[in-house]
């Protein structure tokens, strides 16, 4: 298990940020981001509803493919427009796109600052933002527009025609970033109180993880994780519901 770690307000179980893509175009993507952007496969979860989770390793932070048996609606792209991912395959920054369009850069270690990841957002209002990631996310302001989870990096640049995210996650592309906590329940409704908007409320997954999600301020997605691989058996699992109290 990681160490307890946080940011300025947030108890973070693992420093790093996670990201979720969807696709409906499986092989070809697992083939790209195994073998041209050299991540190692890590687990198989099944999501329900026709759709299975990819897990690859991203220096700590786990990329989600998550491939859905049915057509994925069309919908504008989320606010997620690239990754960036430190990879001593490279010398300098290598600029790619997997089958689906979805933009990738590899880049050496430490470029940029960048250690593990880094996800670029094109944002509306970069005010809203500069609030959202420094006040209601509580992360550590890294550089210009550059906030910092644990060792990943979010960067955002206002531009025009940016539209809402979908109200649907299960679309093509970068679709949420996940951040694991050490109890959900508590900062899912710290978030709410400092003005996120609510996604979904708190919600266990049989014996995996206890999850909730919020939105920014153009309606991006982002799971807040309570995973028990991490924190050890979260509330309402069998593991919990058997656990003896202490005292």
């Amino acid at each position: 298990m990681f160490a307890r770690w946080h940011t300025a307000g947030m108890k973070l179980a693992k420093p790093c940020i996670d990201v979720g893509l969807f696709t409906t175009n499986l092989e070809p993507m697992l083939r790209f981001w195994q073998e041209e952007a050299g991540l190692p496969f890590e687990e198989l979860l099944k999501l329900g509803g026709g759709a299975q989770q990819h897990r690859h390793g991203m220096n700590g932070s786990v990329l989600k493919v998550n491939a859905s048996r049915d057509p994925l609606p069309e919908e504008p792209p989320a606010g997620y427009r690239e990754l960036f991912i430190a990879s001593r395959r490279v010398t300098g920054p290598t600029r790619l796109a997997d089958p689906d369009g979805n933009a990738v850069t590899l880049v050496p270690p430490g470029h940029d600052g960048i250690t593990g990841i880094m996800v670029l957002m094109a944002v509306s209002d970069g005010d809203a933002f500069h609030r959202f990631y420094g006040e209601v996310l509580q992360f550590e302001a890294a550089g210009a527009n550059t906030y910092r989870g644990g060792d990943s990096l979010v960067r955002f640049e206002e531009r025009p025609g940016v539209q809402r995210a979908a109200d649907t996650m299960r679309a093509p592309g970068y679709r949420y970033l996940t951040v694991q906590v050490w109890d959900v329940d508590s900062e899912h409704a710290g978030l709410v109180a400092r003005g996120a908007e609510e996604g979904r409320a708190p919600v266990t997954l049989g014996t995996t993880a206890r999850i909730s999600f919020v939105r920014d301020p153009d309606g991006n997605w982002i799971e807040i994780s309570q995973r028990a691989s991490l924190t050890g058996p979260v509330p309402g699992s069998p593991e919990q519901a058997w656990k003896v109290p202490e005292g």
